[in-house]
């Protein structure tokens, strides 16, 4: 498959928009910049379309995706009803990172969307260039992160070219993305909301607005159906596998030693804290200080895949504080890991 590429300026924005929207109204996928990462596109009332992001994704079938839209009043042709804790949220959020479940009408959208489920993701990004295209293609598109399943999420376009270029149709270039990190996923079927994914917004403002919610952010099992995405599988994961190193500086660097003793190349990915206090290796990368968390998470998943271009065969992390967007930090370099911790009170 040939896949066209726009680079967005000023001059050809409206143009690009045109053209984006032409290819989403027949049926062809698109990735496109958001807020949070680059989306893969597709009109989320097409089944056909639809069945495209998962195969170009290599996507679990089971695995629901989030619709999005340009404006709320599209909202209305395929849910049934906005409770009230929702449309609080809407109206301090959105545009922004947070993804709102609510409960669909039936056959309004392709069910390959939620995958056969009766509550549907929805949200308005945060992007001019996704707002704009969303806005003249005039329909609901269906958009989960535009990577290969289980890779780390694009937050640029060439890291979308780098695993979708012949696999959709479309790629808009637009820079480096926000926040970084995908959206905040919370259930508004339940009483009380249920936070299913940390992200861009963190549980702390979302209480401010509607007080306390519940957070279902927990493994589950193979035969469980997963609400939202991120929930079942193993995402944001580099070639290498990843541990999650929990100890003082000494007992860090220890691991990497006697990692490099049994032939392991090994990546080094850490706070701007942590560095100053190991070692300088090869392919050791900083995240930023821990001082400012949303440098961290919108440099993670760059820095995952910069490993994927170099020969390292284990990669080393530390745990971050689980505050504000650190949550979702967590969630994502947890998910990376499969759930491996090397901690200093367990070494034999």
């Amino acid at each position: 498959m040939e896949t066209k590429i726009w680079h967005v300026t000023k001059e050809n924005e409206i143009q690009t928009y045109l053209e984006v929207a032409k290819l989403l109204q027949a049926g062809e996928t698109v990735a496109f910049p958001t807020e949070t990462v680059y989306g893969i596109g597709a009109d989320a009332t097409n089944e056909q379309a639809v069945a495209k992001i998962y195969e170009a994704k290599g996507r679990p079938s089971d695995n629901p995706l989030i619709v999005h839209v340009a404006d709320q009043s599209q909202i209305h042709e395929f849910v049934q009803k906005i409770p009230s804790n929702a449309k609080k949220l809407m109206k301090e959020f959105w545009p922004g990172p947070l993804t709102i479940i609510l409960p669909l009408q039936p056959e309004r959208l392709a069910t390959n969307v939620t995958a056969g489920l009766d509550s549907v993701g929805v949200r308005i990004p945060e992007h001019p260039v996704a707002l704009g295209l969303l806005a003249v293609a005039g329909i609901p598109v269906a958009a989960p992160s535009a990577n290969r399943s289980g890779k780390p999420s694009p937050t640029s376009g060439e890291h979308v070219a780098e695993d979708l270029l012949g696999r959709i149709s479309g790629i808009v270039f637009a820079g480096k993305t926000g926040v970084g990190l995908e959206s905040t996923v919370i259930d508004c079927t339940l009483e009380p909301p249920a936070i299913l994914r940390p992200g861009g917004i963190s549980q702390e403002e979302i209480e401010a607005m509607i007080g306390p919610v519940i957070s279902e952010t927990k493994e589950m099992t193979k035969q469980e159906a997963p609400k939202a995405p991120g929930m079942k599988y193993t995402h944001y994961a580099p070639k290498a596998p990843i541990a999650i190193v929990k100890g003082d500086t000494t007992f860090f660097q220890k691991q990497i030693d006697l990692a490099e003793k049994r032939g392991e190349v090994v990546g080094v990915l850490v706070s701007d804290e942590l560095e100053e206090h190991l070692r300088k290796s090869e392919y050791m990368v900083g995240l930023g200080s821990k001082a400012h968390p949303e440098e961290i998470a919108y440099r993670l998943y760059d820095r995952l895949r910069y490993f994927d271009r170099t020969p390292v065969t284990l990669i080393y992390t530390e745990p971050f504080e689980k505050v504000g967007i650190g949550e979702a930090v967590m969630n994502r370099l947890d998910k990376a890991a499969g759930g491996r911790y090397i901690k200093q009170s367990e070494e034999s």
